[in-house]
């Protein structure tokens, strides 16, 4: 029987429930109010059957069978229906288990040499307590893309005017007062925590440097040849020609273009092959300096696999020896100080951190360490298919992490090709991955081999300036995402790969995380695989027991002063954009609904650095962490003043989503003290006191989530090893463009990996020749080899560049307030002149002195827009420009004539001179009309002896910043509205507009459906300063 609701018409089951959860669920108003209706006019609905149906412990046979939300992946299959219920079950997170799930492998039969493995594939009943390869047990696949039932079809006039309390449902009970007012002075006491936080990283660090003069130091008084002098000796022409071994610079521009820009086709193909051409020049007479690649075979019974890899230790050397590196590597550990006091210690590089300070003492005093950081991840080469690729990159610790970042600098070195495999012929999934781990393992052993050696005793580098040291080469990062780390660490799905935290204890808050596991007990239990009388039981048995699966020979078993659950570090992209982030969304839209979310989405103002998904978010597939990080500039706007289901307050759910964005933006810090570390572990504090709001609205049962886990161990790797920009795999899967898809590109898709590696050693060849060329031009000409220096400047806060040619070379006032909306430019720029003249005349002396000057012109060049260069917010040094742009164009039509809106953006000016770099005292918001310059012949007249103002802006005003509010921290300003009182629009100064800002609309609870992107600065009334529009705002404004 089919019951139909009289809010939205719409038919649901009685059978399944499904009306009753409907009713309790929905947001829609209608709805509501049949809800309402019904529970006042039956009395017998409440107690029966309406009642029965939200109490929580009332859950049907037929629900009890559905899994519980998050906890499917659909990614690629149908959306669910919101209104299945979260449903606990038995057993431990993954469910029930036999004790014989337990024993995760077969027994190991069959010799283990040093080239070949041999496992036992025979399908056997027992299976192992994993879920398969494709799962992660933190639910790293679930898109929480279900749809509401058109719940809150909102009345398109049926929005609240502003509410100083985001306009909260209903009255506010005392213990919500006093909770309002207790938040409001946190918010209150963390602002002024964080100011004077942020404003140590305005100082020059104080630097103790390494107490053993040994560290780093040369092993002799002699300079020997640089990489490029030895480079040159190699070619007969010498100083002569200096596109050696190529003819001419034409001859070496078609080679460099076609390696690095070339297309596939095979008309250049065929070109390139012609003997004495191109590839020919190329193998026979260029050197990469970097080691050529190895093939070699591993064997799992019948099988043989592949393995392409380079010497690890000559990668080194390339790395080291490179000439671009030269005066930038980084040889011996620093502690450094953001007081004098030495007290507050700061973290960036990975030489700032305390593991580089402890391990030279662990090798002997004074040893130069060298660091490898290995990044693995497999990838897809083909957008249709199955081809995938296992590339392993590596670098050293030495390099700054803004060179090992960035691809076009290479310090990163494409290190081996492991099998990338499935075993899908293997029916039972546990001799699967047991295979797989085993392989896995056997080709990074093989790999990482010779840092055994090399890392306790040594070997002589010679860096690009000639200089000869001794350096021990020490593994110390591993970079993947969860499935990399618990295949590296041999833990099991669903649990933490860095701590023995238990698995019912994942997602519980701890001031005190767990430790690290025990290395000694794992690596005492993988020794008994060599102890006589022990067969592979006793070996599952002893693994199981220290806590890691019986893989065979784990790589970093025999690397020297290694720690495995040390080694593995933070995931940015992974653990919060593709974890946290994208667990939080699909939360939200439960919570909320799909309608007026994505409702708010396409009406939220345009700016620079946001970008407007106009069809909403909710209904996004396979979203990249990119988009995530997009998202997460606006997500919180998105909820503000939004109703929560039967009148509860959305208070906590907002402090939550706040304090997940400041973790999000504090874990990306450029550099960390020991104060914005507490401020870091505060906000996940934050998250774990408000996320049972989660759980009262139905969305969870619990937060078993491993990547929610790993948050808690973040502090702990920024001390260790530096900030996480160190070693994020978004930097190594940029790193798959280059060394993996574009390789395979070049190939005719057929036993493809020997024709990537030819294909990539080439492109190294005429990289590394690239900087040969530059280097032997800069030694013919002086004037060339000198680099340009930027000098910082501290009191200069962003640069501003603006087109030599003006956007309207004449532009009358009238065209300016019908086009621009600048009605008052005349008074505005009269009473610039006046106050430009006379600084210190009061705004009652400048308003009437500004009625007796004359305007000599009546026309001036116009600008659309203005282009920022935010330098370091943190004064270090380290931290990359940030590019900012603001816009000031009228509405036009493009060239098919259609009409495009006006855009006149928000930004934010250092009103009276006196602003700082951080926080908001000095500042307002502005909305920026018009850019342009008086002409020169009326500037001669309007400033006789003055220097002339330049590029100058009209300006129209919001009130100053508001107190934060107390739930989401966010300043209010209100746009002018003529009303008496307002500051008048100004013309100000360019140099005083710091940047744009972007602002959120205060919506309501439901967006009035006539706003829209392009006019919602002008019909909404109050807006909220959004601090997330990049990095550089996050830490400026507050």
């Amino acid at each position: 029987m089919t019951t139909i609701c009289q809010g939205c018409l719409q038919g649901f089951s009685d059978s399944s429930g499904a009306f009753f959860r409907h009713l309790r669920t929905t947001t829609n108003p209608a709805c509501i109010r049949y809800r309402q209706e019904r529970l006042s006019t039956d009395p017998q609905a409440p107690r029966t059957t309406l009642a029965a149906s939200l109490a929580p412990h009332n859950i049907t046979e037929a629900e009890a069978s559905q899994p519980a939300p998050d906890e499917l992946e659909h990614e690629d299959g149908p959306p669910r229906s919101p209104n299945i219920r979260a449903v606990a079950f038995e057993g431990d997170y993954f469910g029930n288990y036999d004790q014989g799930d337990f024993d995760d492998f077969d027994e190991y039969e069959g010799p283990l040499d040093e080239d070949d493995i041999y496992v036992d594939d025979n399908d056997d009943d027992d299976d192992d307590d994993d879920d398969d390869d494709d799962d992660d047990g933190d639910d790293d696949n679930n898109n929480n893309d279900d749809d509401h039932n058109n719940d809150n079809d909102h009345n398109d006039n049926d929005y609240n005017d502003y509410n100083d309390n985001e306009s909260d449902n209903g009255d506010h009970s005392d213990e919500e007062d006093a909770d309002y007012l207790e938040q409001e002075h946190e918010i209150s006491a963390r602002r002024e925590a964080q100011f004077l936080v942020e404003g140590r990283l305005h100082t020059r660090t104080h630097v103790t440097a390494y107490p053993h003069p040994r560290a780093g130091a040369r092993l002799s008084a002699h300079t020997g040849a640089t990489s490029n002098e030895q480079y040159a000796e190699s070619f007969e022409d010498g100083p002569a020609n200096i596109y050696a071994p190529f003819v001419s610079a034409m001859d070496w521009e078609f080679a460099r273009w076609a390696k690095m820009r070339g297309p596939g086709s095979t008309a250049v193909t065929e070109l390139l092959q012609i003997p004495g051409q191109l590839n020919a020049i190329i193998d026979d007479n260029l050197s990469s300096g970097r080691p050529r690649f190895t093939r070699r075979e591993v064997r799992i019974n019948r099988e043989v696999f592949e393995i392409y890899y380079r010497d690890i230790i000559a990668c080194v050397r390339a790395l080291f020896g490179d000439p671009e590196f030269a005066g930038i590597l980084v040889f011996a550990p620093e502690r450094h100080y953001a007081d004098e006091d030495r007290t507050v210690r700061v973290y960036f590089d990975m030489h700032t951190g305390k593991w580089w300070w402890s391990t030279p003492d662990a090798i002997r005093p004074g040893a130069t360490v060298i660091p490898i950081i290995i990044a693995s991840d497999k990838t897809q080469l083909t957008l249709f298919g199955s081809k995938t690729a296992y590339p392993v990159y590596m670098t050293i610790g030495n390099l700054p992490k803004d060179v090992r970042r960035k691809p076009s600098r290479r310090g990163q070195i494409l290190l081996a090709y492991l099998p990338s495999t499935r075993l899908e012929h293997v029916s039972n999934k546990a001799s699967r991955r047991r295979m797989l781990a085993n392989l896995y393992h056997a080709c990074l052993t093989r790999v990482l081999k010779p840092l055994k050696h090399a890392g306790i005793n040594g070997i002589k580098l010679t860096s690009g300036d000639g200089v000869l040291r001794r350096g021990h080469p020490i593994f110390a990062l591993h970079v993947g995402d969860y499935l990399e780390q618990i295949l590296a660490t041999g833990t099991k799905q669903g649990e933490c790969p860095k701590c023995p935290i238990p698995r019912n204890s994942i997602g519980e808050y701890s001031e005190h995380p767990y430790e690290l596991r025990n290395l000694d007990r794992v690596l005492d239990a993988l020794a008994t695989l060599d102890s006589p009388n022990v067969d592979y039981q006793d070996y599952a048995r002893a693994c199981k027991e220290a806590g890691i699966k019986p893989i065979i020979r784990p790589y970093w078993a025999d690397l020297p002063f290694v720690n495995i659950y040390q080694s593995i570090v933070p995931d940015v992209l992974h653990q919060l954009y593709q974890g946290v982030i994208k667990h939080l969304i699909g939360w939200l839209k439960n919570a909320f609904g799909s309608e007026e979310l994505d409702a708010r989405c396409r009406r939220l103002p345009p700016n620079h650095n946001i970008r407007l998904f106009l069809n909403g978010i909710t209904k996004l597939q396979r979203v990249t962490g990119k988009e995530h990080s997009q998202m997460c500039r606006f997500l919180i706007a998105l909820i503000i003043g939004l109703p929560l289901p039967d009148g509860m307050s959305p208070a906590r759910l907002v402090r939550a989503v706040r304090a997940l964005l400041d973790f999000l933006y504090l874990a990306q810090y450029p550099a960390h003290t020991s104060e914005t570390l507490n401020l870091l572990k505060d906000a996940l504090r934050r998250f774990h006191a408000n996320k049972a709001i989660f759980v009262d609205l139905g969305i969870r049962l619990h937060f078993k989530l491993p990547k929610l886990h790993s948050l808690e161990h973040y502090v702990l790797s920024i001390l260790l090893f530096g900030t996480t920009d160190n070693y994020d795999t978004q930097y190594s899967e940029r790193l798959h463009i280059d060394f993996a898809k574009e390789a395979y590109r070049a190939t005719n898709c057929k036993d493809e990996l020997p024709q990537m590696t030819t294909w990539l050693e080439r492109r190294e060849k005429i990289q590394r020749h690239a900087i040969f060329i530059q280097w032997r031009l800069a030694q013919q000409d002086r004037q060339n080899s000198m680099q340009a220096v930027r000098q910082h400047n501290g009191s200069c806060l962003s640069r501003i560049k603006i087109a030599q040619t003006p956007s309207v070379k004449a532009l009358k006032f009238e065209q300016a307030a019908d086009a621009y909306g600048a009605v008052h430019l005349q008074d505005a720029l009269m009473r610039f002149v006046v106050q430009y003249n006379n600084p210190d005349l009061s705004p009652a002396e400048i308003r009437r002195r500004a009625a007796l000057v004359y305007l000599p012109f009546n026309a001036f060049p116009a600008f659309h827009r203005l282009k920022f260069i935010l330098e370091d917010a943190q004064d270090l040094g380290i931290m990359e420009d940030t590019h900012d742009t603001a816009h000031a164009r009228p509405e036009r039509r493009d060239k098919r004539g259609r009409l495009v809106p006006g855009r006149f953006d928000t930004v934010l000016v250092n009103e009276n001179g006196d602003g700082r770099a951080i926080g908001v005292d000095g500042y307002r918001v502005g909305r920026l009309r018009l850019i342009f310059k008086i002409p020169s012949r009326a500037s001669d007249r309007l400033f006789p002896g003055l220097i002339h103002p330049g590029h100058l802006a009209y300006v129209e005003w919001y009130t100053p910043f508001a107190a934060p509010h107390a739930n989401h921290g966010l300043h209010r300003v209100t746009r002018p509205r003529g009303r008496t009182g307002e500051k008048p629009p100004s013309i100000v100064e360019l140099s005083k507009i710091r940047r744009s800002c972007h602002l959120y609309p205060n919506f309501g609870s439901a967006v009035p459906r006539e706003w829209s992107s392009s006019t919602v600065l002008d019909q909404c009334d109050h807006f909220w300063v959004s601090p997330f529009t990049d990095l550089h705002m996050y830490m400026s404004l507050f």
